[in-house]
């Protein structure tokens, strides 16, 4: 496990590149457009991109086929081709039995990408704005529920039992 750390980045630091259909793209992790983010260091050497695709219009990115790759959509709404189906991602207490796959990806939602090049997104009437996420596979076990990321049940488990014992966070001596 790889211990917690911040690196605080300011908005005026994230580079910002409009294309010339006025798709804008802020790289805050990686390289991509010829532009590199500012945050760096981060495991699994990811590719982090804020993008915002105007009304209407198609846009298709690279995504590199070592990597894997999602999307989470937090404004507007759109259609992802080839595509998992969007999943709503609930911020609010929601019954999940009363939850329904939506047809379009829209606020809260995340897109997950199979294994290609490049994706393409159909921009609605509104435009769509997403955060685009790509990493080299962690090539480990993945055990998830809610903010806490493990590598087994067990440790979820042990996380959660700390977590509510207000033991889950270590403080490490500086060295």
């Amino acid at each position: 496990m790889t211990s917690p750390r911040y690196q605080e980045v300011k908005a005026a630091e994230i580079p910002a590149i409009t294309d010339d259909d006025g798709t804008q793209v802020r790289v805050v992790c990686g390289d991509f457009w010829g532009k590199s983010g500012p945050v760096d260091g981060v495991a699994a050497d990811p590719i982090y991109i804020d993008v915002s695709v105007p009304p209407g219009r198609r846009k298709t990115l690279p995504v590199e086929t070592t990597r894997n790759a999602f999307a989470y959509v937090f404004a507007g709404a759109g259609k992802f081709c080839n595509a998992s189906g969007p999943l709503a991602v609930p911020t609010e207490p929601v019954g999940w039995a009363d939850t329904k796959p939506p047809t379009e990806a829209d606020n809260r939602s995340l897109v997950l990408f199979d294994r290609g090049d490049e994706l393409t997104v159909q921009a609605g009437d509104e435009g769509i704005r997403f955060l685009l996420v790509s990493g080299k596979p962690l090539q480990e076990p993945v055990a998830w529920y809610g903010p806490i990321v493990m590598n087994t049940q067990e440790e979820l488990r042990q996380a959660f039992q700390e977590l509510e014992r207000g033991t889950f966070l270590k403080h490490q001596t500086p060295r």
